[in-house]
């Protein structure tokens, strides 16, 4: 498959980039399965058809799965096209799987998400698929960035999507939205245009305006400063982590924890280590904010805080004085 365009030749070698890091050049064998996870919009469909060029010379089979969530009337008939430009681009096999999501609210994309990787996992074991790949781009990763600032997250949040996580990868990240569409232009496909990207009671949606706005304002490269930003902070997010991790150790099976030695970690190490216990002792995961842990840590470290802290699923109080101080941490009963 010809590479005439530049913005076929960017895709392609940031696939060819990252399979490479993953696969480590090894040769001799069956080839393995490569997936990509195809909704038929301009991301996906660049994303496969630069997976369908570089197979050969990777020494990979390459094949696709369309997730059809039924959100949206002809949502079937959507999926079935995506599926027929798949495998007009050679990949096989192709896959369709049909799902359910609640379509309520503003947490349906949630629902999405999550009901596309639990189908995404199991297609990729059912066929032996080391690694699924996913068309998030550049502009994705600054929306992501944008909307982890409007919230008020730390480092973690604001870090973005990780290039891998597991078998997922995202060889695209550094590829702007503005490629992927050239990229299907040069490639004679023909995306799908989401009427859900242009909704404003999705928070993306507004993410996106946004930042659009913002660009127009500030001036251009505010898009790669936000996804350069996210790649640094996720550096940092890794590194505190391990050190969370090791921390946690000595308290993992203390039933009620000394104050001062939570006290005396790094703020950035403690914080981690307090939701990890938080999160252990059976505080809610969807419900845990980094306010509630600020709380707990007001406690830890006694300024001006008091107790009992009654959290999601969990109550939080200091126990005994002085250098006998510790930490109690119970699961609550949901009322």
């Amino acid at each position: 498959m010809a590479a005439g365009h530049p913005a076929q030749a960017e895709v392609r070698r940031e696939i060819r980039r990252a399979l490479r890091e993953v696969l480590g050049g090894a040769k001799g064998g069956q080839s393995p399965l490569i997936l990509a996870a195809v909704s038929g919009g301009a991301d996906s469909l660049a994303l496969a058809a630069g997976l369908a060029a570089e197979a050969a010379a990777l020494g990979v089979r390459a094949g696709a799965v369309v997730v059809d969530h039924g959100l949206q009337t002809g949502s079937a008939g959507t999926a079935d096209t995506a599926a027929a430009q798949c495998r007009e681009l050679g990949l096989d096999p192709v896959r369709i799987e049909r799902v359910q999501v609640d379509p309520i609210g503003e947490g349906v994309e949630a629902a999405a998400r999550a009901a596309r990787h639990d189908v995404l996992d199991r297609v990729a074991k059912e066929s032996g698929s080391p690694f699924v790949l996913l068309g998030h781009t550049r502009d994705d990763q600054a929306e992501q960035v944008l909307l982890g600032l409007a919230r008020g997250s730390g480092a973690r949040s604001l870090a973005g999507m990780p290039a891998r996580r597991g078998r997922l990868l995202r060889p695209l990240l550094g590829v702007s939205r503005a490629t992927t569409h050239a990229a299907c232009a040069a490639w004679g496909l023909t995306p799908f245009a989401d009427p859900m990207n242009e909704d404003p009671a999705f928070a993306r949606v507004r993410a996106r305006r946004a930042l659009a706005d913002l660009e127009a304002d500030l001036g251009p490269g505010l898009t790669e400063a936000l996804s350069r930003s996210a790649d640094l902070l996720r550096v940092d997010a890794d590194h505190l982590d391990g050190l969370a991790r090791a921390a946690l150790a000595p308290f993992a099976s203390v039933a009620e924890l000394p104050l001062a030695d939570l006290a005396a970690l790094p703020t950035a190490v403690r914080t981690r280590v307090l939701r990890r216990l938080l999160l252990g002792r059976g505080a809610r995961p969807g419900d845990l904010s980094a306010a509630h842990v600020a709380a707990v840590d007001r406690l830890v470290t006694g300024r001006r805080a008091r107790g009992p802290l009654h959290l999601p699923g969990i109550r939080v109080s200091r126990v005994g004085k002085g250098a006998d101080a510790r930490l109690s941490i119970e699961a609550v009963a949901p009322v």
